[in-house]
C-alpha cells in the first residue's frame, strides 16, 4: 500500500509538472526577424507584460529573411517582416497583419568633406541608382558635379533583410543587385557608415535617428532625396534634421514609398495559440498608443480594422 501510494504521488507530480510546463509554453510568444520592427516589438512586449504578467516573450533580430523563414518553419510564433510579402511566400501559406509604417533612408558620414553641398543639392533617385545598382558613379566629386576626386565607399547589408530589399526596390532592383561591402544588421551598417568619412549606406529610420534626442545618431547624416529632380533640395523636401520631421513626411506621403513601407508580423497560417491572437489584437488596438513614441508612423484606422478582422 505504501509503495502504491508513493507511486501515485510521483505520477501526480509528473502530471502536474507536465501541465505547468504546457501552460508556460502556451503563454510564451516567440518572435524573430526584422531589425526595423525589433524596437517596437520589445516596447510592445514590455507594456503588454504589465497587464498580462503571465505571458513570456522571446524576441530576437536577425533580419526579415530570418523572420519569414522562422515563421514558415514554425520555429517562432511570429516573424517580424519589413518588406512586401512575395507571391512565393503567399504560396507557402504565410499569414500576416500590418502594424505600423517606417522607411529606409540613405546615409553618409557626418564628416563627409562634401556634406554642405550634399545637403544643399541632395541626390536624385537616378543618382542613387547609379551608385548602388549600376556602379557608374564611384566618386563624390563626379556625382556632385564639382572639381576634384573623392571615392565613394558603398556599404550594404549582408543579411537577407527588408531594408535592403526595400531600398533596392526604390532603385528598380533587388537586394542582390546592391553593390558595396556587406555588413550584418542595421546597427552594423550604421556603425560602418559612422566610421568611414567617404561612406554611403542606408538604414531604417529608427537606426539613423536617436529616439531619445530626436536627432541623427552620432557620426551619421541622412542624404536628402531630390524628389522632384531639379538639382536642389526645396523647402518641402527639407525635412531630415529631426526624427519628427522625417516621420511627418512619411505620414504625409511626402517621403517616397518605397522606401517607406508597412511592417508586419507573419506566421505559417493564422496562429492557433490564443496568447498570440490576444497579443496581436492588443497591438492593433491599445498597443497603437506606443507607435509614435517608439519612433514609427501609425497605419490608418481602415487598415487596422481590416487586419483586426483577419484575427477574429
Amino acid at each position: 500500500m505504501k509503495k502504491t501510494g508513493f507511486l501515485l504521488c510521483i505520477i501526480a507530480l509528473v502530471l502536474l509538472n507536465s501541465c505547468a510546463s504546457q501552460k508556460r509554453k502556451d503563454q510564451t510568444i516567440s518572435l524573430s526577424g526584422a531589425f526595423a520592427l525589433y524596437p517596437l516589438a520589445v516596447k510592445w512586449a514590455e507594456e503588454y507584460k504589465k497587464i498580462n504578467p503571465e505571458v513570456r516573450f522571446n524576441i530576437s533580430g536577425g533580419g526579415a529573411g530570418k523572420g519569414m523563414a522562422d515563421a514558415l518553419s514554425g520555429a517562432v510564433d511570429l516573424g517580424m517582416f519589413s518588406r512586401e510579402i512575395a507571391q512565393e511566400e503567399i504560396d507557402q501559406g504565410v499569414w500576416w497583419v500590418g502594424l505600423t509604417i517606417d522607411a529606409v533612408v540613405p546615409t553618409i558620414n557626418s564628416e563627409n568633406p562634401h556634406l554642405a553641398i550634399i545637403k544643399q543639392k541632395g541626390l536624385s533617385r537616378e543618382a542613387f541608382k547609379s551608385i548602388f545598382v549600376e556602379g557608374t558613379s564611384a566618386d563624390w566629386c563626379s556625382i556632385l558635379n564639382i572639381q576634384g576626386t573623392s571615392k565613394i565607399f558603398i556599404y550594404t547589408r549582408s543579411d537577407a533583410c527588408g531594408a535592403a530589399e526595400t531600398w533596392a526596390k526604390y532603385l528598380d532592383g533587388k537586394q542582390e543587385n546592391l553593390l558595396g561591402v556587406g555588413v550584418y544588421g542595421d546597427p552594423g551598417l550604421a556603425d560602418a557608415v559612422a566610421k568611414d568619412k567617404l561612406s554611403i549606406g542606408f538604414n531604417n529610420t529608427i537606426y539613423a535617428y536617436d529616439i531619445h534626442t530626436g536627432l541623427k545618431r552620432p557620426g551619421v547624416e541622412v542624404i536628402p532625396i531630390d524628389i522632384n529632380n531639379n538639382g536642389l533640395i526645396d523647402p518641402e523636401e527639407d525635412f531630415y534634421e529631426t526624427f519628427d520631421g522625417v516621420l511627418n513626411a512619411i505620414a504625409a506621403g511626402v517621403y517616397p514609398s518605397p522606401p517607406a513601407r508597412e511592417l508586419y508580423f507573419v506566421s505559417k497560417g493564422k496562429p492557433d495559440k490564443q496568447a498570440v491572437l490576444d497579443f496581436l489584437r492588443w497591438c492593433l488596438t491599445d498597443g497603437q498608443q506606443y507607435v509614435k513614441e517608439a519612433g514609427y508612423v501609425p497605419i490608418d484606422q481602415n487598415k487596422i480594422d481590416d487586419y483586426l478582422s483577419e484575427i477574429e
